[in-house]
Order: structure tokens, then sequence, then C-alpha cells
């Protein structure tokens, strides 16, 4: 039986696009650059860690990876994350603060967009 392992997430810019998502969850975080991967990177010509065409955010499972695509999102997802809450406002102007937006707001959740256009709702923990 398949086990969940990733969610991968086309984006325009991966490193900046990893930051949202791992102040966005708890106990998520940024993967570390150690000495070999920064010299992996410079093998393929990335000298900067911002411009790392792929980038991995840990704490999950599942893990996110956010890799760089050449075209914008133009649709809707096919796919998106449902987060909850316990405070469900107090975490909507924390999540509106890390450059999430709001697109509708219903009776019992709200859906936003992150930096990049991605939808996501956002519940009360029941």
């Amino acid at each position: 039986m398949a086990r969940l392992r990733d969610v991968v997430v086309d984006c325009r810019h991966p490193a900046s696009l990893a930051r949202f998502w791992a102040a966005v969850l708890d106990g998520y975080a940024v993967a570390p650059y150690d000495e070999a991967e920064l010299a992996r990177l410079r093998a393929e010509g990335v000298d900067d860690p911002e411009d790392d065409p792929t980038v991995l955010v840990e704490g999950g499972p599942p893990r996110l990876w956010f890799q760089r695509v050449p075209e914008r999102k133009i649709v809707k997802n096919r796919l998106h994350l449902d987060l909850e809450s316990a405070d469900p406002d107090a975490e909507l102007a924390r999540l509106t603060a890390l450059g999430a937006t709001v697109q509708e707001t219903y009776d019992d959740w709200v859906v936003l967009v992150d930096p990049e256009g991605n939808e996501f709702c956002l519940f009360e923990r029941a």
C-alpha cells in the first residue's frame, strides 16, 4: 500500500514560497543547506540558495517540495491544502500578515491564496 511522502508545488520562486509555507505550518522548516548541498548547487551553476530551483520544507510527513516552473499559475488548483486552527480568527490574521490573501469567506471556512496564487482553506479545529 502506498503512503504519502511529499506534496510538490510548482512555482515561480521556490525559496520565497518555501519560507511562506514553513512559516504557515506548525513544525515545518526549510531544510538547511549544508556544505555538500551548497557544493551540489554550485556544480549546477546556482551560487545562491535563494536561486535554488527546488526547495524542501521538512516537518511532516508529508514533506513539501517547491520546484521552479517557467509558467505562472493561471487556473484553479486541482489539489489544495486544508488547514485547521483552534482560533481561526487569530490564524487568519497571522496568515494574511505572512502574505496570504483572502479569496472567499464562508460560514465554516475561509479560502485563501498564498503569495503565488495557490488556493488553500482554513477551518476551525473541531
